[in-house]
């Protein structure tokens, strides 16, 4: 049996993801936190096979939580699934120690496909994001300058490349405005 949780702010995607994976008999979700405090929390007096984690949320996000499970249980395999796009986040997440990666657009049968792949103790990887893998390994050290930011400092890129104010971004952060 494979046990697993599953972290989103929305219940809908948290429902639903619950939905395609008990379809497999041999999974079962043991929990749903809406968010990566809660997720910590919970995983911290109990224990599970997968964690299926979202990168967007209040309080702790996926990447924040990324990090803190890697600290506290670094044989817990984390598979992120977002709504943004591989060349976003997904390189630097399997970096991170995710043990893969998928948008929240991929077929019902990709989640599954990557479940049963990650408990059977290997990373999953999807042809684009392993292109952008083998690209990075025969990249030249000329790196382009957003390349060489820090997770945080790439996730605050993004957001104000996307037109999100200081306020915003300080919101969706959980962090001071002044920070």
């Amino acid at each position: 049996m494979i046990r697993i949780l599953i972290t989103d702010d929305h219940a809908i995607v948290r429902q639903g993801l619950a939905r395609i994976l008990e379809k497999n008999r041999e999974i079962k979700i043991v929990a749903e936190c809406e968010n990566g405090i809660a997720a910590l929390n919970w995983l911290r007096g109990n224990d599970c096979d997968i964690a299926l984690i979202d990168i967007s949320m209040p309080g702790m996000n996926g990447i924040d939580l990324l990090k803190q499970l890697r600290e506290e249980k670094p044989k817990l395999p984390v598979l992120v699934i977002s709504i943004y796009p591989e060349d976003q986040y997904a390189v630097r997440l399997i970096k991170a120690g995710a043990a893969g990666y998928l948008t929240k657009g991929c077929a019902p049968a990709i989640v599954l496909e990557a479940v049963s792949q990650i408990a059977g103790g290997k990373k999953y990887i999807s042809p684009a994001v392993a292109e952008m893998l083998a690209n990075e390994v025969d990249a030249h050290d000329g790196k382009l300058p957003h390349e060489t930011l820090s997770d945080r400092e790439y996730q605050i890129f993004l957001l104000l490349a996307s037109a999100k104010t200081v306020s915003e971004i300080a919101d969706t952060l959980s962090l001071s405005a002044k920070t």
